[in-house]
C-alpha cells in the first residue's frame, strides 16, 4: 500500500480516472477484488475522493469512475516516514533535503542510504582517502556507483561525501612546470582553456613569473584541478589565473572552476581581446547570468558596458584572436601580482 501511495504522489495530474488507476496499480494486485479493496481503502483514508459528477460503476464492490487525489495527505505520510528514518539512521546522515523533493527521489535513494547507514554503523568514517571506485565498492558493492550511478550526488545530498574521504576520478591535470619558480613561497599558475593558447605560451614559460602553465582542455579542468595539490605537492601560497574564450561557455567554465579554487581572470589577456574586433556567432549558447555577473566584477565600468553589448549582439572573442607573439609579450611583461 505504501508503494501505491508513492505512485499516486508522483502522478502528474490532480485527478485520475478509474482506468488510469487500474493501469497504475495493476502490477501490484492480483484480482479485481484486491484492486477494488485497495481503492476503497484509499477512499476511506480520503486519499482518493470521488468526483460525484462522474458517477460510480455498477460492479460490486462499486468504484468511482473518477477520483481527486488528495496529495497533501500523501505528503503527510511521506514526512512521517522521513521522520521515522531520521530517528534510526546514523546521526551523520542528514535527510532534511528530501522534505523539499518529490517522494519518488527518496524511494529511489533509500536502498543506497540503507547501505551507507550499515557501513557507517559498522566501520564509522574512514581514516584515509581512497579513489572513488574503491570507496564505492565498500559502500554499495558497485565500483561505478559514485562516478556513474549518481552516488556522488546522493552522498552530497545526505551530507557525508566529504567525510568519506573520496578521491575523485578525473583526467590527470596537464601542465608544464617552470623549475626556476618551484622554490618560491608565493607561486603563480596560469590556466588556459584551449590547446592553441597553451602551445603559444609554453616556449616562454621560463621567462615569466609563473610556476606552471596549465592546459584546461575546456570543461575538463573543472574536475581535474582537484588533483593539482597531489600532482604538484609544493608547499607555497598558490595563486591561479584563468584565460578562456570571452563567450558564455568560456565564462561559465571559469565560474565553475571558481567553486573548486579561487581563479582570477587573467585581465591583461582579456583586455587585449577587448581591444580587437569581436567575432560573430555562438548565439546558440545558453545565457548564464550568474557566471557573467561574477566575471564582470573584475572589469572597469567601461569594460563591463563593452562586454554586455558584446553578448547582447551575439558576439564573442576566441582566445586565438591574440597572436602568438602578442600572447607571449603580454605574459612576460604584465605585472601579474597587481592585476
Amino acid at each position: 500500500m505504501q508503494y501505491i501511495k508513492s505512485l499516486l504522489s508522483t502522478f502528474t495530474k490532480k485527478t485520475i480516472s478509474l482506468s488510469d488507476l487500474e493501469k497504475l496499480i495493476k502490477p501490484w494486485v492480483q484480482s479485481y477484488d484486491e484492486f477494488s479493496q485497495t481503492i476503497l481503502q484509499l477512499e476511506n483514508e480520503h486519499i482518493l475522493e470521488m468526483i460525484k459528477s462522474k458517477g460510480r460503476t455498477t460492479r460490486a464492490p462499486s468504484l468511482a469512475f473518477h477520483y481527486r487525489i488528495n496529495k497533501s495527505l500523501l505528503v503527510e505520510d511521506f514526512h512521517k516516514e522521513l521522520q521515522r528514518y531520521r530517528n534510526i539512521l546514523h546521526p551523520s546522515i542528514t535527510i532534511d533535503e528530501y522534505y523539499r523533493k518529490d517522494p519518488s527521489i527518496w524511494k529511489n535513494d533509500l536502498p543506497m542510504i540503507k547501505k551507507i547507514d550499515h557501513y557507517l554503523k559498522r566501520y564509522s568514517f574512514p581514516n584515509e582517502p581512497v579513489p572513488a571506485p574503491e570507496r564505492s565498492v565498500e559502500l554499495v558493492g558497485d565500483e561505478k556507483w559514485i562516478t556513474d550511478g549518481g552516488g556522488k550526488e546522493l552522498l552530497e545530498r545526505i551530507g557525508v561525501f566529504n567525510t568519506l574521504q573520496i578521491i575523485p576520478v578525473a583526467e590527470p591535470l596537464m601542465f608544464a612546470v617552470n623549475p626556476t619558480k618551484v622554490s618560491e613561497t608565493t607561486q603563480l599558475h596560469l590556466i588556459v582553456e584551449n590547446k592553441t593558447t597553451y602551445q603559444g605560451l609554453l616556449p616562454v614559460l621560463k621567462e615569466t613569473s609563473f610556476s606552471t602553465l596549465v592546459f584546461g582542455s575546456g570543461k575538463k579542468v573543472i574536475s581535474s584541478i582537484e588533483q593539482f595539490s597531489m600532482q604538484y605537492p609544493v608547499e607555497a601560497h598558490h595563486c591561479f589565473y584563468y584565460f578562456g574564450d570571452i563567450d558564455r561557455e568560456g565564462i561559465s567554465i571559469w565560474h565553475s572552476l571558481t567553486t573548486k579554487i579561487p581563479a582570477i581572470p587573467a585581465l591583461p589577456f582579456y583586455r587585449a581581446c577587448l581591444a580587437k574586433e569581436p567575432a560573430v556567432g555562438k548565439e546558440y549558447q545558453k545565457e548564464r547570468a550568474k557566471s557573467v555577473e561574477a566575471f564582470l566584477r573584475f572589469f572597469t565600468a567601461e569594460e563591463q558596458s563593452q562586454l554586455k553589448a558584446l553578448f547582447a549582439n551575439d558576439q564573442y572573442y576566441p582566445q586565438e584572436i591574440i597572436k602568438k607573439r602578442e600572447l607571449q609579450q603580454i605574459w612576460r611583461k604584465s605585472n601579474w601580482k597587481t592585476t
